[in-house]
């Protein structure tokens, strides 16, 4: 099989030729037909995540169909199209495991990271960790539900109740939440990077009540914000623009350090929180939503061996909505 690797950080991937992994006990074998990209991956490609598995293949918002399946494997089948997300293993017995936590396993594997993605035409996935895909979805209009939408979803329930919620960088993840806060009656106002006109009209053009640069306060305050962007200067500026007993979540895995800030803007009860990875439970519950809403994703697709060009897209927030990578045999 083909694949996109990554032998050092720092480093463009390269093309590669691999044996088609064998599916063991617990696993099913997967076909590759499409794989979003991730700021995740950015921060794996750059160096900013320490200790991927060397060499790797990235990527952890696989669609593909099973292809063969490892003995205990009792939920798909041959040709069952499935998801495979971030959260690729966990140990089932540790505190966190046991209190309903798998997101904050000690002994957690990830998909991209420490175990190979899907910048490839076929990947092995432990059963468990593997979602069916709702068949209102196409490939490429699915791969964006598995990252972004997921652990996107884990963030939007943070703010609880919260009725004007801000998003700080309007990405993959941005475009797929505002969906879910307009079906529900809430109102989103969004912060892109000062003077991406583009951007912001795109916000617009989803239903944001309030669009503008993240060096601006917004027109009134909010009850929320996500911080779906890796700048930790960002964090004061949303403090300030949420009311008193406001939540701040960070959605990123990985930011810039957080400049300091003086008591005042974080006093009167507001909250500021992170959010890591994702649980089972975050995926079923999500991909039970997302067709209700139903959730319509904005997909720019690039055949995966094109998958350095994505990378640098990506990378300098030239996509309105998500990269996908194109495989089953079209890269």
């Amino acid at each position: 099989m083909r694949a996109m690797i990554l032998d050092q950080p720092g480093q463009p991937l390269r093309l590669a030729d691999l044996p088609v992994p064998t599916p063991q006990a617990g696993q099913v074998l997967l076909r590759i037909r499409a794989c979003g990209i991730c700021r995740t991956d950015l921060h794996i490609v750059d160096g900013e995540l320490t200790h991927p598995k060397l060499p790797l293949v990235p990527g952890h918002q696989i669609v593909g169909t099973v292809e063969a399946v490892g003995d205990r494997v009792k939920q798909f089948t041959i040709g069952d199209r499935v998801g495979v997300p971030w959260l690729g293993h966990t140990c089932n017995h540790c505190r966190y495991c046991l209190s309903g936590r798998e997101n904050l396993c000690d002994y957690a594997q990830f998909t991209g990271y420490q175990i190979d993605g899907g910048y490839a035409e076929y990947t092995v996935a432990d059963g468990r960790f593997c979602f069916p895909i709702p068949d209102e979805y196409p490939d490429l209009q699915a791969a964006p539900l598995l990252c972004a939408g997921l652990i996107g979803y884990r963030s939007y329930r943070m703010v609880g109740e919260a009725e004007r919620i801000g998003f700080y960088g309007f990405g993959s993840a941005a475009h797929i939440l505002i969906q879910v806060a307009r079906y529900q009656g809430r109102q989103v106002y969004a912060f892109t990077r000062p003077g991406d006109e583009e951007g912001q009209q795109f916000a617009r053009q989803l239903g944001a009540v309030w669009a503008g640069g993240s060096d601006e306060l917004p027109p009134e305050l909010l009850d929320a914000a996500i911080l779906f962007a890796p700048s930790g200067q960002l964090i004061p500026a949303a403090l300030r623009a949420v009311v008193k007993g406001g939540v701040v979540v960070c959605a990123e895995i990985h930011m810039s350090d957080i400049p300091s800030f003086p008591y005042e803007i974080l006093w009167e009860e507001r909250v500021l929180r992170s959010v890591a990875n994702l649980t089972r439970r975050d995926g079923v519950e999500f991909l039970t939503l997302a067709p209700k809403i139903p959730i319509r994703t904005e997909v720019e697709a690039f055949p995966f061996t094109h998958a350095n060009a994505a990378l640098d897209a990506v990378r300098s927030s030239k996509i309105n909505g998500a990269a996908v990578l194109v495989v089953d045999g079209n890269g």
